[in-house]
């Protein structure tokens, strides 16, 4: 046997019991039914759908990498170290500029004082 509180009802009190047993009485509108019998067929029907998909993708090779997309790839990781490099290059070219201008007024700072 079950016992349950009743709150809201229009005819019981706060807190009043309901015995609920086999010979209880349950009421069910038909649209509320409906609803029921609507929300489980959608969800039954999701459910097979999603597992014929799942079946259908286990089936399907899988997808290989095309000698295209592979040379495409090289192509890309070449090209970016070819820029790299040219990065480098500028930026000794830079070093060295910067040498010779940090050489040349160290000689004249020589000159100067020794002058």
């Amino acid at each position: 046997m079950i016992v349950a509180e009743v709150s809201h009802s229009k005819h019981s009190k706060e807190g009043d019991k309901v015995e609920v047993s086999k010979d209880s009485k349950f009421t069910l509108s038909l649209e509320t039914a409906a609803s029921i019998a609507v929300t489980i067929a959608l969800v039954v029907g999701m459910w097979y759908s999603l597992q014929a998909e799942i079946e259908l993708a286990k089936e399907l090779p899988e997808p290989e990498v095309s000698r295209m997309e592979y040379d495409l790839k090289d192509q890309m990781i070449r090209d970016s170290i070819l820029n790299t490099e040219n990065k480098v290059d500028k930026l000794e070219e830079k070093v060295d500029s910067v040498k010779d201008d940090t050489r040349m007024i160290q000689e004249t700072l020589l000159d100067m004082n020794n002058n």
